[in-house]
């Protein structure tokens, strides 16, 4: 079998991970360590592990017309992405990551999320045509009828915002069920989805569609060493299942596989399931 074409419609976010032993409380000082850097966000990160599993992948997205921009496109050039850009004048989202110990990660982003708009004709949104599986985490929602016309297969995250819920019809919306501003989200955007998922870490997950519900087991994985990516691993590694042709439950296998093996090394791709895993 062939492999799927895939693409993600979302953001990109210019990323400096730290080391810590614990996230610093009120007033208190911590040194962090190891520093690197990377374009991540849930678009980026989704895209990469596409790419990974399907040989490349395609990003729609929007980036500021700057260094953090450039350097955004030539590493996700060099991860296996084919970047569709937007290059705008306002700068590119940057976030603080700190990893600690326990392998969890905290998040601080750094001006507005930029989305690709389905007017901007510069992305050159003519590449979705005959796309097997897009997964959409933002953008507008014109954007979301043209994934929905091209795709056999479209997966939401409720992080897409105001584009949800306006009867665009998903085969399946990722969610995390520890993350009110998700959970609440969603809520305006389960009427459109097939399949409604709420994943719970290493736990597993929950699902539910119009005629069955049930769980998945968390895929086991070794020490946690970073969290950061792994949610949206899992929703990349559903996507392409799906677009694959597998059945939800052995899509949800691929997903948490892919979710659990980000978990092991540092940073979104420092360990991403491959196609040859799959």
């Amino acid at each position: 079998m062939s492999q799927p074409r895939v693409a993600v419609i979302g953001h990109v976010e210019w990323v400096q991970f730290a080391r810590v032993e614990h996230v610093p409380c009120a007033g208190e000082v911590v040194h962090a360590g190891d520093p690197f850097e990377e374009p991540a966000g849930g678009g980026a990160v989704a895209a990469v592990q596409l790419a990974r599993l399907a040989g490349e992948s395609l990003l729609f997205t929007a980036l500021g017309d700057d260094e953090h921009g450039d350097r955004s496109l030539a590493r996700l050039n060099e991860l296996g992405v084919s970047v569709h850009a937007a290059r705008l004048s306002a700068p590119t989202r940057r976030a603080f990551t700190l990893f600690d110990d326990a392998g969890e990660r905290t998040i601080t982003t750094l001006g507005p999320r930029l989305e690709p708009l389905h007017e901007t004709e510069e992305i050159g949104w003519g590449a979705l045509a005959g796309l097997d599986g897009v997964y959409f985490t933002a953008g507008d929602l014109d954007a979301l009828r043209a994934a929905r016309a091209a795709s056999r297969v479209l997966v939401a995250s409720p992080r897409a915002g105001q584009a949800l819920g306006k009867g665009v019809r998903l085969d399946a919306l990722v969610m995390s069920a520890d993350d009110p501003i998700e959970r609440r989200a969603a809520a305006r955007a389960e009427g459109d989805a097939e399949l409604v998922l709420a994943t719970e870490g290493g736990l597993g997950g929950s699902y539910r569609s119009s005629s069955s519900a049930g769980r998945w087991e968390g895929a086991p994985a070794e020490k946690p060493v970073d969290a950061y990516g792994c949610g949206d691993s899992f929703a990349a590694g559903l996507t392409y299942g799906l677009a694959a042709g597998m059945d939800v439950e052995s899509a949800l296998t691929l997903a948490a596989r892919c979710g659990a093996a980000c978990l092991t090394r540092r940073g979104p791709y420092g360990r991403q399931l491959s196609g040859r895993e799959s």
